[in-house]
C-alpha cells in the first residue's frame, strides 16, 4: 500500500511486538545499572516483594513472582548468603518468614536510584516520544488517571 506521495504507508505495528521489544530494552538497561550493586531485574524483584511484605512466606514469594517455589528457596538462599535477607523459620519442617535485613534495605535503597535513572533515560524529557507516552499510560493506569 502505499499514500498520496507515493510512499509506502508504515507498517501495521502490533502493541505486542512493540511492548516486547520496549521490555527487552528495559530489562537489558535495569540489569546494566543493576550490575555494580550486584543484583539483577529478578533479585530486585524479589528483594523488593520481601521488603514490602515482612515476614513473607516462600510460597507467597513465589506466586508474587510468578516462579516456582524451588527457585524462590534458590534465588533467597543467595540473598540471605549475602545478608540482604533472613529466613526467621524456628525449626526445620516449619513455615518460613523471610524478611529483608538493614544491608539489603540499603542495597534496594541504591536500587531505586539505579532505577530512576534508567526511568529518566528511556522515559524522561529527552526520551523517544512515544516511550513517553508509554511511560504516560503506564502512569495514568497507576494511578486512576487517564493519559495525557
Amino acid at each position: 500500500m502505499t499514500n498520496e506521495n507515493g510512499r509506502p504507508n508504515p507498517p501495521v505495528t502490533s502493541p505486542s511486538i512493540v511492548l516486547l521489544t520496549l521490555a527487552r530494552r528495559i530489562e537489558s538497561e535495569l540489569n546494566a545499572a543493576l550490575a555494580p550493586l550486584d543484583l539483577t531485574v529478578s533479585r530486585l524483584g524479589l528483594l523488593g516483594h520481601i521488603a514490602g511484605v515482612p515476614g513473607v512466606s516462600f510460597s507467597d514469594l513465589a506466586r508474587m513472582s510468578g516462579t516456582t517455589v524451588q527457585s524462590v528457596h534458590a534465588a533467597v538462599k543467595v540473598l540471605a548468603g549475602a545478608g540482604l535477607v533472613r529466613d526467621n523459620t524456628a525449626r526445620a519442617g516449619s513455615a518460613s518468614t523471610i524478611e529483608i535485613t538493614p544491608d539489603g534495605s540499603s542495597l534496594l535503597q541504591a536500587a531505586k536510584k539505579a532505577v530512576a535513572s534508567v526511568d529518566d533515560l528511556l522515559f524522561g524529557p529527552a526520551a523517544d516520544p512515544i516511550q513517553r507516552q508509554v511511560a504516560d499510560a503506564v502512569r495514568a493506569a497507576f494511578q486512576g488517571g487517564a493519559p495525557s
